[in-house]
């Protein structure tokens, strides 16, 4: 899939199936539209397209500075390549932009730069200068500048909206696995593993410590899960606690992660975890003898859940 970092990058010789939002997770919802745009492509041979914006626009104009999102634009354009779609513009979003004309937007975006011949957006799809135009406007340009518009249901649009927020809900209560079924697959994060105080080792649980983990990503609620790493390739099993590690009194939040049956060195690796399952809220143990003994207990009930076969 190509990928262009603004809307004057964009190059096709080829027209377009074009469709436009945040399509933040890019879960089951997001999954049915972009398959949609990729079907019509194919069967009109045009070139399957995504508009979507970076900054989030509530950030520029709510100034919505505390905003998370479930995928970086990375993590996006891999699900989006998966799918099959040729090419995503992550066009910078600016006050300026904002301040388009309905014509505008659509004369010299949609059709001069991007070169639509079939637009795929919502029934409440909203444009130009103070969301001023809606799907009746849009209906008017297509004819005026010869492109097709397809309108997603209106049950399409809801099931978007209320999976991206049942998905927000459940990863912010620990139900990763409900997140999950939402998405259409596991959750993760990825970050850089670097040195600890060594304490898990001491233990006989040495843990990967996960920093520069993007800041506006979503973390799941604090608390000890299953998990997966990807290493060259190999998933590998483990278990990873978000919290403040009450216990040693270390502050502030930290993640950490230890992989079953593995031991090389991971300092500086970049690693991505997927979230199966939380096994517990995270809670202050008495001394570490009691907190290694949960850490065993939380390590077979790890085993017992992919020896059941539960990990799909």
């Amino acid at each position: 899939m190509e990928r262009f970092d603004q809307i004057n990058d964009f190059t096709s010789t080829k027209g377009t199936v074009l469709t436009i939002g945040t399509f933040d997770g890019v879960h089951i919802g997001h999954q049915k539209i972009i398959e949609q745009v990729v079907q019509i492509a194919t069967k009109e041979h045009l070139y399957s397209c995504l508009l979507t914006f970076s900054p989030h626009p509530r950030e520029v104009l709510q100034k919505d500075t505390n905003i998370k999102l479930l995928t970086t634009q990375e993590e996006k354009a891999n699900r989006l390549q998966s799918l099959g779609l040729q090419s995503m513009v992550v066009h910078p979003f600016s006050k300026e932009f904002s301040r388009l004309t309905a014509r505008e937007y659509v004369e010299d975006v949609l059709v001069s730069k991007l070169k639509v011949k079939h637009l795929i957006v919502g029934y409440d799809h909203r444009f130009g200068r103070n969301r001023e135009a809606d799907i009746v406007d849009l209906y008017y340009f297509a004819k005026r500048f010869d492109f097709k518009v397809t309108e997603i249901e209106a049950q399409d649009i809801d099931d978007v909206a209320v999976s991206s927020t049942k998905i927000r809900n459940a990863l912010s209560e620990g139900v990763v696995h409900k997140a999950n079924q939402y998405l259409g697959y596991h959750y993760g994060i990825s970050g850089t593993v670097s040195r600890g105080k060594g304490l898990g080792k001491t233990l006989g649980f040495p843990t990967a410590n996960l920093e520069q983990i993007d800041p506006k990503k979503l973390l799941p609620a604090n608390g000890v899960y299953i998990i997966s790493a990807n290493l060259d390739g190999k998933s590998v099993k483990g278990m990873m606690n978000i919290g403040i590690n009450p216990t040693v009194n270390q502050g502030g939040l930290h993640a950490e992660v230890h992989l079953l049956d593995f031991d090389s060195d991971l300092y500086n690796r970049r690693i991505s975890v997927s979230f199966h399952k939380r096994l517990r809220s995270e809670k202050r143990f008495e001394s570490l003898e009691a907190l290694s003994a949960q850490l065993k207990e939380d390590k077979s009930m790890t085993l017992k859940y992919f020896k059941e076969g539960l990990l799909s």
